[in-house]
């Protein structure tokens, strides 16, 4: 007979197997982030800011596209938001998980660097406000 433990990690295989399929390469965001090995460090954490965000994107059971938008606008942020150490700092000696929702708010991101259209602004920054909402809510994994 299957107890409380083992239906909870078989959930969890599950969701992780998952996640897995919907990010293959998620272990290798901090490496393509990267402009220094020290910034390896953050990226990781940023990924693991991502992962409760991403697990609640797919419950939603939203189209294959729309995912797949929000899981390339993510990957985009942590990109943008590894830029932003370089040029601020001050910033490194932050958590990162003070560092991510800070670089967000209701109108959504920041302003993609490399000369994005207003098309790629926008869905970016509509990724962006969910991540800001969900967050708010308290929704995050705890450290």
């Amino acid at each position: 007979m299957l107890g409380s433990n083992d239906i909870l990690r078989a959930d969890a295989a599950s969701a992780d197997d998952e996640l897995a399929a919907y990010c293959p390469d998620l272990d290798r965001w901090p490496s393509s982030w990267m402009y220094e090995e020290r910034d390896l460090s953050p990226g990781r954490q940023m990924v693991e800011c991502f992962k409760p965000f991403l697990r609640h994107l797919l419950s939603l059971k939203l189209s294959r596209k729309t995912l797949h938008k929000h899981r390339d606008n993510l990957w985009l942020l942590g990109g943008e938001l590894i830029r932003d150490l370089h040029e601020a700092p001050r910033l490194r000696k932050r958590p990162i998980a003070e560092v991510v929702p800070a670089a967000l708010d209701d109108e959504g991101g920041p302003l993609i660097s490399h000369g994005a259209s207003e098309d790629q602004q926008r869905s970016f920054d509509a990724t962006c406000r969910k991540l800001y909402h969900f967050l708010k809510d308290g929704n995050a994994a705890s450290p």
